[in-house]
């Protein structure tokens, strides 16, 4: 058994976990009568619909396709009829195409046939094909990351799940140990690399312990603090190596991959499986039964929360975790491949003051990670001056939520360094 301690890590903050389903085994969601499946689920551009209204449709039948280089696949989570192709505004107030899916309840299932070639771009190609995409949150296609421009020489397993009530990689490590280490292998390979490091928080002792017994990984038991998951700080205090800012994991000869991310690709390998499923977290003192739910990709958010006993005095609905999450504005919203938690939270556990000016703490400078200055990205974002928003470091925010959680004023720093990139983004592309 080997286990080993990180580098230090001298940022960041130390949340109270409200770890509510640290204890509950992953159970499986009923089927939805309908569901509704984006076909924007993934970094990079949408999905092109292959099928029409009245097409009938098996579990893992292909039902829009990659539109590029950085775009994935999407799948039928159910066999029925396609009932309609729309666009519709979601939870997050996104207007995102969705095919909508009547289902028949017969359960047929289509699978890709078996091969045998396990060669590096074979594997590359069915996890391309699977529709596999970063399963953390980011959401960037695994075969685009399994393809780097330059020769790596490790990869890196996320299995810190350092947000808070989010429980659902903690559960899939203790009960799904030996797949998870079969699509870990099979990643590898993918990549043609030899070393391989599993970083994991040292609260998840089972996890560690678990993964300890495999002889060519490297066990790191992490320091609990967050965002320890974000793939920076992790190569850091796993690696030694730093990423310069505007740089690339690959850019330091690593590729860091998730948990739920490896699992996908064992299915996808081993049994032919498209990416149709996740497991997410359902938890918040105001959902009566927290669980960690194994469900179907475009389930409605309300039939989880009915399943899992339904809300009690919650006051915020947020589809992530509480600090990279985002506040549901509806309820009309489905489970994405993304996709990693449902928190219904009560007054006691959000706040929901409006935002008053800044006061010049400066608290949000001092715990950012990356070392930027929230406090005037957001300045700069709201008069419209992008350019000095930028050269304060917007383009190097993680978005990882700790400016906004220290901000005592409770100012919205992440929306605002958000919008900031993205019109930076904008105008980089010229438009």
């Amino acid at each position: 058994m080997s286990i080993r301690k990180p580098r230090h890590f001298p940022f960041g903050s130390k949340i109270h976990g409200t770890k509510l389903s640290n204890k509950c085994p992953i159970v499986k969601a009923p089927a939805p009568e309908r569901v509704y499946i984006s076909v924007s689920q993934h970094i990079g551009a949408p999905a092109i619909p292959v099928v029409s209204i009245g097409d009938k449709v098996k579990k893992g039948t292909l039902i829009a396709e990659a539109s590029g280089a950085i775009s994935a696949n999407v799948y039928s989570s159910v066999s029925g009829t396609v009932s309609d192709i729309c666009d519709i505004v979601n939870g997050l107030n996104q207007k995102q195409k969705h095919i909508v899916i009547d289902n028949d309840f017969t359960d047929e299932e289509e699978t890709f046939s078996n091969f045998n070639d396990f060669e590096p771009e074979t594997l590359v190609n069915r996890i391309r094909l699977a529709g596999i995409v970063g399963l953390g949150g980011a959401g960037f296609p695994t075969a685009a990351k399994l393809t780097p421009k330059n020769p790596l020489d490790t990869l890196i397993i996320n299995g810190a799940e350092c947000e808070p009530y989010l429980t659902c990689d903690y559960r899939l490590m203790i009960e799904k140990t030996e797949e998870i280490y079969k699509g870990i292998k099979y990643v590898a390979r993918a990549l043609n690399v030899k070393k391989i490091i599993i970083g994991i928080e040292r609260n998840k002792p089972r996890a560690i312990e678990a993964f300890a017994t495999y002889s060519d990984l490297d066990v790191v038991s992490l320091k609990k603090q967050y965002p320890m998951g974000s793939e920076k700080h992790l190569i850091y205090v796993t690696t030694g190596r730093k990423v310069p800012p505007g740089k690339m994991p690959f850019d330091v000869k690593c590729c860091v991959q998730n948990i739920k991310t490896v699992l996908a690709a064992y299915y996808a390998i081993e049994y032919g499986k498209p990416l149709t499923e996740s497991v997410l977290t359902v938890s918040g003192h105001g959902i009566k039964e927290p669980k960690n739910v194994q469900v179907l990709i475009g389930t409605p958010f309300s039939e989880l929360i009915k399943f899992c006993g339904g809300t009690e005095d919650a006051v915020k609905i947020v589809a992530g975790g509480p600090m990279m999450g985002k506040a549901l504005v509806n309820l009309n919203h489905y489970v994405r491949k993304t996709d990693s938690g449902l928190l219904c939270l009560k007054n006691t556990e959000t706040s929901t003051q409006s935002p008053s000016n800044c006061i010049n703490c400066g608290l949000c400078a001092r715990k950012c990670p990356m070392r930027i200055m929230p406090m005037y990205i957001e300045s700069f974002a709201l008069s419209g001056n992008f350019k000095e928003a930028e050269r304060y470091g917007a383009m190097n925010c993680i978005e990882c939520g700790l400016c906004a959680y220290n901000c005592p004023a409770k100012r919205a720093l992440v929306q605002s360094i958000s919008f900031a990139k993205s019109k930076i983004k904008e105008m980089k592309n010229g438009k």
